[in-house]
């Protein structure tokens, strides 16, 4: 069997304020393979965010293992962390966070601002990523012009720009309706079966049913449900 594309062990994450130390993560273990489609389900206040920050590279765990593609986290530089998460994993938010002054297709090419200078295939592989997800004729377009679902959609083309291995998705489809939570979903359930590994935290149970695997995280630990 092949090695899984995130293993982690005993991850533990605890948030020190003032005199008062709160444990978040209390000794989570999990394990990831390419293609898999995991939705993690749980309360308010269970860890779920902060999990997914660790295994975005953009938060440390305070202990235990977190191995990426076989590769201890850990060990690694600053620098080393911010090129393995700018080639290697994509993120959505649930805010979308895209640039308000920039067009639909700037905010897609933002990434590859950070391997040095825009090349006309990443023009190119942004129009297409925008042309797939139905923004064709909105590319020019600022966020402030489109809908909800759209910006959401820019959000999902600019996290794919790199053709990372694994995607990160934070309540997804928390700031849409109905109709624009299902075309999310749709085409997040389309990118899995192409062989994109996905990590969803969700509040929705429908959007979790879209997942191949749900875990429930509740109290800082991955409880049976």
């Amino acid at each position: 069997m092949s090695e899984p594309l995130i293993l982690l062990r005993d991850i533990k994450k605890v948030f020190v304020v003032g005199k008062i130390s709160y444990e978040v993560l209390k000794g989570v273990n999990l394990e990831v393979f390419a293609g898999d489609f995991l939705a993690i389900m749980g309360p308010s206040g269970g860890g779920k965010s902060t999990l997914l920050y660790i295994l975005g590279l953009l938060d440390k765990p305070t202990s235990g293992s977190y191995l990426f593609e076989g590769r201890e986290v850990s060990t690694l530089s600053e620098a080393e962390m911010a090129h393995l998460r700018n080639q290697k994993i994509g993120f959505i938010f649930q805010a979308f966070h895209l640039v308000p002054w920039a067009t639909a297709l700037e905010n897609v090419l933002l990434p590859t601002l950070y391997r040095g200078s825009i090349t006309e295939k990443d023009v190119k592989r942004a129009s297409l990523l925008l042309d797939r997800l139905g923004l064709q004729n909105k590319q020019n377009l600022k966020p402030a012009e489109l809908s909800g679902g759209e910006q959401q959609r820019v959000a999902i083309a600019r996290a794919l720009i790199n053709q990372p291995s694994l995607l990160l998705a934070d309540e997804p489809t928390g700031n849409l309706d109905s109709k624009s939570s299902q075309e999310v979903v749709k085409i997040l359930k389309e990118l899995n079966e192409e062989g994109l590994t996905i990590i969803l935290v969700t509040h929705d149970p429908e959007v979790a049913k879209s997942a191949k695997k749900v875990k429930f995280l509740k109290d800082g630990v991955f409880v049976e449900e």
